[in-house]
């Protein structure tokens, strides 16, 4: 740096590569993956539960998480693992109980795609959703981060498991808008930037196996691709 300014005269060249033959980290690094559950309608009645009244939010740890063409890995303690497309949104800055009057969309840096992998056997069992949630790989983020798309305008998302598509939706059908989840989380903890917050799956879930590969496709955002193996 010189005066403020970086300093480029001995800066070295960089040859570009192919995105094909680039291979992606996950795009963020987050103190905090927070998730909205049964964000859509049509999800909430086919897993047999009520339209929720309020938001619903759970965790997943940051150790959950895996960048595109990363592989999910299928825990053998569980006998039904889910994929699950979401629209991902990204906090720019701090917020913490954000009024309702105030506009959160400041707060937010960006969008991407993401997986919410569920063991949908051990979330039924269990009285709480952490481990169902929360293994190694099951929260594939990417591949990249824009802010140059508008959910509020409404964004198709889609998720094709082994090339057929699974689930199809726009973030027009949220119960809860995303203001309106990020206003509900900031009253609870203060997000800071790099937070990751999953906006809920629509309708169309399914199991996955040892050789799937899933595709979660969100418009103006791109394809996070990954493939799917047993776990050692």
């Amino acid at each position: 740096m010189v005066n403020g300014v970086p300093d480029l005269s001995n800066s070295r060249s960089i040859t570009p590569l192919p995105l094909t033959s680039a291979s992606l980290l996950a795009p963020v690094q987050p103190s905090k993956i927070v998730c909205v559950g049964r964000n859509y309608a049509d999800h909430a009645k086919e897993l047999g539960n009520e339209v929720p009244a309020e938001i619903l939010i759970f965790l997943k740890p940051p150790s959950s998480m895996i960048g595109p063409q990363e592989k999910i890995r299928r825990p053998r303690v569980s006998q039904r693992v889910d994929f699950e497309g979401e629209l991902a949104a990204i906090i720019g800055k701090q917020c913490c109980n954000i009024s309702q009057h105030e506009d959160a969309r400041p707060f937010i840096l960006g969008y991407t795609c993401a997986n919410d992998v569920t063991a949908r056997d051990l979330q039924k069992k269990d009285d709480q959703w952490t481990r169902a949630k929360g293994f190694d790989t099951f929260c594939p983020v990417g591949p990249v981060v824009t802010d140059e798309v508008d959910p509020w305008a409404g964004l198709r998302l889609e998720t094709r498991l082994n090339g057929a598509v699974k689930q199809s939706a726009t973030t027009l059908d949220f119960i809860f808008p995303l203001d309106a989840v990020i206003r509900y989380v900031s009253s609870i903890m203060t997000l800071v930037p790099g937070d990751l917050i999953l906006t809920g799956t629509p309708a169309g879930i399914a199991p996955i196996a040892a050789g799937d590969v899933v595709e979660v496709s969100i418009q103006g955002i791109g394809t996070l691709k990954n493939s799917v193996i047993d776990a050692d």
